[in-house]
């Protein structure tokens, strides 16, 4: 038992005649729960202040002592707490027992007369340490969606400072029209996250709320629905915010070779699935195709997003086709597109013959948050998504559309130039714990994470072995320390997290890392960031694909 644990569930023990103070915790110290002795009602609150999993009082113990210290503890409990407490009174009823008026105001009470049958104690016990910890699942269930709001206003603070300081720049720009032109991006674009964001700190304070509320009532039923509610919301930020990294070509893509038709008729179900009835969806693949160099989750995203969007534009039905082929592009094309290089394309195009667009909403198209849609049935993410992973994957994208006559979306992806024989990585079986001695060196600046980490790794039985940046972990790293796996953050002050892997490996050359990150501009691009050896994991993560990645990687 931790010593956190050992405060929080012991019992406090308030008998003083006789030996009743030194049966009570022998009992309890037989039936494996801590207990301390208290020499007076004074004493007995300053124990309180460190905590206290229950009170053990006699009857007699309340009678003429000052009782204001103890009502006035029991009363400014937290809204999650509800300290129990037993009363060991004497046979006979209120006559015999005048401290048992003290009921009401004590609050969560149990009474037990004496002489008392040991196990009837313990019963009592067991039940109150149940009670109570469930009082401290439901706190902590509360510190955790008070930081993840804390968190989301961080964030929301954060990008309406960058984007007040770009706003503050671009009016001393002398070019005027260009100067307006970025304001009108910057306006769009904040005024888009701070909608979406603001609806989902809405459920998360919202949800907050309610389980204040019912929680100061005593009301501890159906909390999960609103748990599940705050983090709802919170995933969703975590979406938008990798939206956002998409458009602005800053998530980390994981490019490998894609075989796309493959990837098309594996979707064929779930497309088919996600348009109306009246809509006919035709496959146009095209064989043999060329093997693209793509990040298979980001363009299996796409397809979804064009398919969707390709749906909206035929409310009274139509036609929707896949097609898939091969396309070389001359400088010609490639020159007018920024940094296209000339060569082999693998093409997937979306073709409906829906309503269409004008060429003002062409212009458009892939800006942030812009959407024709109605008010939340878009949110205007979708096709600049799909432009920033296009740009980022070292492709393109286009869109041809008249008013009437239908819209055709293509995506173009380079052809893959590697090696199609590598093999691929085995799968690890499921390990369920740790080997003795297994050691995870976890290197992370944010105290809230480096918690979480460790909480799990521990969990997983696991030793872990702790540093705030890369200067405090590289004598870790030279030393005789057992090290089978380094995670580490990218981001780190100083010395990020991809050089301390690199000393890492020279003092340890067979040194397996994992990454993590939330926002890493070098590491955008995965196949030339990593190394043999090295995965990563974008924040948030969940724990099961933290704890799938561990044993994967010390295993292999």
């Amino acid at each position: 038992m931790t010593a956190l644990k050992a405060v929080s569930e012991r019992a406090l023990i308030l008998a003083p005649l006789g030996r009743d103070s030194q049966i009570a915790l022998t009992l309890l110290n037989e039936a494996g729960y801590d207990g301390v002795i208290t020499q007076g009602l004074g004493v007995l609150c300053e124990q309180l202040e460190h905590g206290a999993g229950l009170l053990l009082i006699s009857s007699e113990a309340l009678l003429g002592a000052d009782l204001e210290p103890l009502l006035r503890f029991i009363e400014q409990q937290p809204a999650w707490s509800d300290l129990p407490i037993v009363l060991l009174t004497h046979h006979g009823g209120a006559e015999q027992n005048p401290a048992s008026r003290f009921g009401t105001q004590l609050g969560n009470v149990t009474f037990l007369e004496r002489p008392f049958h040991p196990v009837t104690l313990i019963s009592l016990v067991s039940t109150a340490l149940r009670g109570r910890r469930r009082q401290y699942e439901a706190r902590d269930r509360l510190v955790d969606l008070y930081q993840s709001e804390l968190r989301l206003k961080n964030t929301l603070e954060t990008l309406e400072q960058q984007v007040e300081e770009r706003t503050t720049q671009l009016r001393h720009n002398e070019e005027a029209l260009r100067q307006s032109q970025k304001m009108e991006a910057v306006g769009q674009l904040t005024g888009g996250i701070a909608h979406d964001f603001n609806n989902m700190l809405t459920g998360i304070i919202g949800s907050l709320e309610l389980l204040r509320r019912r929680l100061a009532r005593g009301c501890t039923e159906d909390l999960d629905g609103l748990i599940d509610l705050g983090v709802t919301s919170a995933n969703r930020a975590a979406g938008l915010t990798h939206r956002l990294l998409a458009f602005s070509r800053r998530q980390s893509l994981d490019s490998k070779p894609v075989e796309m038709n493959n990837l098309v008729r594996s979707m064929g179900e779930l497309l088919q699935r996600s348009i109306n009835e009246s809509i006919q969806l035709n496959m146009q693949l095209h064989d043999p195709l060329w093997v693209a160099e793509a990040d298979p989750n980001q363009l299996e995203s796409a397809l979804l997003n064009l398919v969707l969007n390709a749906r909206d534009a035929m409310p009274d039905g139509g036609t929707l086709a896949v097609k898939t082929f091969n396309q070389h592009l001359d400088t010609a094309f490639t020159e007018a597109h920024g940094n296209l290089q000339a060569g082999d394309y693998v093409v997937l195009s979306v073709v409906d013959n829906g309503c269409g667009m004008p060429q003002a909403t062409i212009s458009r198209a892939f800006d942030p948050f812009f959407t024709t849609k109605p008010i939340g049935q878009g949110t205007g993410l979708g096709l600049s998504m799909i432009y920033g992973f296009s740009k980022q994957s070292r492709g393109h994208v286009t869109i041809q559309s008249a008013v009437g006559n239908g819209t055709t979306v293509n995506l173009y992806l380079p052809r893959f130039r590697g090696d199609l024989t590598q093999s691929q990585p085995t799968q690890v079986p499921h390990a369920p714990e740790a080997k003795a001695g297994e050691t995870v060196l976890i290197v992370e600046d944010d105290p809230a994470v480096r918690v979480l980490v460790s909480a799990v790794l521990s969990e997983l039985g696991y030793a872990f072995v702790e540093a705030g940046d890369a200067d405090s972990a590289v004598p870790i790293l030279d030393s005789e320390q057992r090290i089978d796996l380094l995670i580490s953050d990218v981001g780190l002050p100083g010395m990020n997290g991809r050089q301390l892997a690199e000393i890492g490996r020279q003092y340890r050359p067979e040194l397996k890392v994992l990454f993590i990150t939330g926002y890493a501009e070098h590491a955008a691009v995965r196949g030339g960031f990593l190394d043999p050896g090295m995965q990563m994991i974008t924040k948030p993560f969940t724990f099961d694909l933290l704890t799938a990645k561990v044993r994967e990687m010390i295993r292999a």
